[in-house]
């Protein structure tokens, strides 16, 4: 897909981009238009559809926690805080 491909989708949809972002679009449409390709090779007539993707089990990893608290931290910078929670304005009206 070449970045005139690109601009002529973009004035499509009313969007602008910066020819180096134009650049950008089109190496990653390339990209994945490859692998659509080489998705629609592979011979899928003994794969069962599935009626939900949640049919299918994944691996599970261990519940682990990687990030450390920081609420405190964050809360600080916060206009208001109550019992841990963000207090923020109500913006919608109720009849």
């Amino acid at each position: 897909m070449s970045t005139i491909d690109i601009q002529k989708i973009a004035e499509l949809a009313k969007l602008t981009f910066s020819d180096e972002k134009r650049h950008t679009l089109s190496h990653d449409l390339k990209n994945i238009l490859s692998l659509v390709e080489k998705m629609n090779r592979e011979n899928t007539d003994a794969v069962m559809p599935l009626a939900h993707p949640l049919q299918v089990t994944q691996p599970f990893r261990e519940d682990l926690v990687s990030e450390k608290n920081e609420r405190a931290l964050f809360q600080k910078n916060a206009p208001q805080v109550e019992a841990g929670l963000y207090i923020v304005p109500k913006f919608v009206e109720s009849e």
